[in-house]
C-alpha cells in the first residue's frame, strides 16, 4: 500500500461569531476531506510535545514522528538544508524573515508577503554590507531567509516576529539566556538595527512605497540551532522511497534530513494563489514510484497570520476541491491501494493571527477499512472519533500500519 499525508498548515481554527460560532473549516464546503472522513477513521493530534513553542518545525516534526526533545535545533538549520547551506560544527542557523516596521512597530512579520526577486535583491544586499567571515545571509523564498553566525551561542530568547503583529519591536530584540551567549545576543540585534538603517532607501523599498506596498525594512533573526541529528524516516518505519512537496524552505529542509525526495513544483508560492493543481499532479507522480509522499499547502497558515477570515475558508475549499478532490479520484482508479491522511499541523486561528498548540484534527483513509462513524472532517467532529488524542509517533505508526 502507497501512502500519502496532505497537510493543511494552520488550517485548524476556533469557533467565530460571525461564522455563527463555526471555525472556518466547520464553515468551508470540503465534501472530499468530509467524504475521507465518513470512509475512514478520525481522531485528533497533539503535535506540540511539552515545552515547545507551537512552531510549524515543531509541528510538521511531530506529524512525522520525530521526538522532538531529542532532535530539535530551531527552524533555521531546516532551511539552510533546503537551501543547500552545508553547515559546518561551529555555524550557529537562524531564519531571518524580511519584515515591515513602521515606526516603532512591528507592523507584520512577511513585508507584505514580498516577491522573490525582491527579496533575493535586498538579501544580496545585506550580505554585501553586514556579511562578514562571520556572518552570512542566504536568499530563501519571499520573507524566509537565512543567517548563519559562526560561532553563535544558540542559548537566546528570540521571538518568532509572527507571534506580535503591530508590537512595539525594541522590547523583542534579541536577549540572552545566559551571560556567554550575550555577544552573538549583541551582534545579532546590531545587525537588525543597521538593516533598518540600510534598507530604508534602497530602491526596492522606494518602489513599494510608491506602488502602495509595506517595505521589507528591517530583518529580524530567530529560532536558532546547529545541525541536527535526525534519523531518516526509511531507518524508523522501513518504507522505500519517499518524497515531500512544499513551497516552504522549512518543510523542505525537514524532508532533506528526513531522507525524502524533495520535488518542486512550478507555481508553488507558499500563498493561497498556490499551483493547487500542480502540486496534486506533482504528488500523483510521486506516488507511482514512491511509497509515501509528504504533501505540504502553506496557504491557510498564511490567512490565519493575516486575520483574514474569508481567505482562509477559501484556501480549505481550495484544498478540498483543488488537490484532495484529485488525488482521491484518481487512486480510486489505480490497482494498488493508496492510504490518504490529512490533518493541519497546528491551529493558526485568525483571532490572535499565530499559532496556538491544541490538538489537531486528523484523518486517516485506507480501502476497506471499517468507518468509525464520523462524517465530518473538522475540530468538533472528530472528537468522536476511533482515536482520542493521538501523540509522539503514534499517528504516523497508525498511519503506516497496513
Amino acid at each position: 500500500m502507497k501512502h500519502i499525508i496532505i497537510l493543511g498548515d494552520g488550517m485548524a481554527d476556533e469557533p467565530i461569531a460571525s461564522l455563527g460560532g463555526l471555525t472556518p473549516l466547520q464553515y468551508a464546503r470540503t465534501p472530499y476531506m468530509d467524504k475521507l472522513a465518513t470512509l475512514g477513521v478520525t481522531g485528533r493530534m497533539k503535535t506540540v510535545a511539552d515545552g515547545f513553542h507551537p512552531g510549524s518545525e515543531v509541528a510538521n516534526m511531530a506529524v512525522l514522528g520525530y521526538d522532538l526533545p531529542k532532535v530539535y535545533e530551531g527552524r533555521g538549520v531546516l532551511e539552510a538544508a533546503s537551501i543547500g547551506v552545508d553547515l559546518g560544527p561551529e555555524d550557529m542557523a537562524m531564519r531571518c524573515n524580511l519584515v515591515c516596521v513602521e515606526g516603532d512597530l512591528l507592523k507584520n512579520h512577511s513585508a507584505g508577503h514580498i516577491s522573490n526577486a525582491e527579496a533575493d535583491e535586498l538579501i544580496r544586499f545585506l550580505d554585501e554590507k553586514l556579511g562578514s567571515d562571520r556572518v552570512h545571509f542566504y536568499t530563501g523564498v519571499s520573507y524566509r531567509h537565512l543567517l548563519v553566525i559562526k560561532g553563535g551561542d544558540k542559548r537566546l530568547d528570540c521571538t518568532p516576529p509572527h507571534d506580535v503583529p503591530l508590537k512595539p519591536f525594541r522590547p523583542l530584540l534579541v536577549k540572552p539566556e545566559v551571560e556567554e551567549a550575550r555577544p552573538t545576543a549583541d551582534l545579532l540585534n546590531d545587525l537588525i538595527l543597521k538593516s533598518q538603517e540600510l534598507l530604508a532607501h534602497h530602491p526596492v523599498n522606494l518602489r513599494r512605497l510608491a506602488a502602495g506596498k509595506d517595505p521589507a525594512n528591517s530583518i529580524w533573526p530567530w529560532s536558532p540551532g546547529y545541525r541536527p541529528a535526525m534519523r531518516t524516516m526509511r531507518e524508523m518505519y522501513g518504507f522505500g522511497k519517499g518524497a515531500v512537496i512544499s513551497a516552504v524552505d522549512l518543510i523542505r529542509g525537514i524532508g532533506v534530513y528526513a531522507g525524502l525526495e524533495v520535488l518542486s513544483v512550478e507555481g508553488a508560492t507558499g500563498l493561497y494563489d498556490t499551483n493547487y493543481e500542480g502540486k496534486a499532479a506533482a504528488a500523483l507522480e510521486a506516488l507511482r514510484t514512491h511509497d509515501f509522499v509528504y504533501l505540504h499547502v502553506e496557504a491557510s497558515d498564511e490567512a490565519g497570520h493575516e486575520g483574514d477570515v474569508d481567505l482562509k475558508i477559501k484556501t480549505i475549499e481550495y484544498l478540498d476541491n483543488r488537490l484532495v478532490r484529485l488525488i482521491y479520484e484518481e487512486v480510486c482508479r489505480w490497482d494498488e491501494p493508496v492510504a490518504i491522511a490529512v490533518l493541519p499541523d497546528h491551529p493558526t486561528p485568525c483571532a490572535v493571527r499565530t499559532h496556538t498548540a491544541e490538538p489537531v484534527p486528523f484523518l486517516i483513509y485506507k480501502p476497506g477499512m471499517t468507518p468509525d462513524g464520523v462524517t465530518r472532517f473538522d475540530e468538533f467532529s472528530v472528537k468522536e472519533g476511533k482515536f482520542g488524542v493521538l501523540e509522539k509517533d503514534e499517528f504516523i505508526k497508525e498511519f503506516l500500519n497496513d
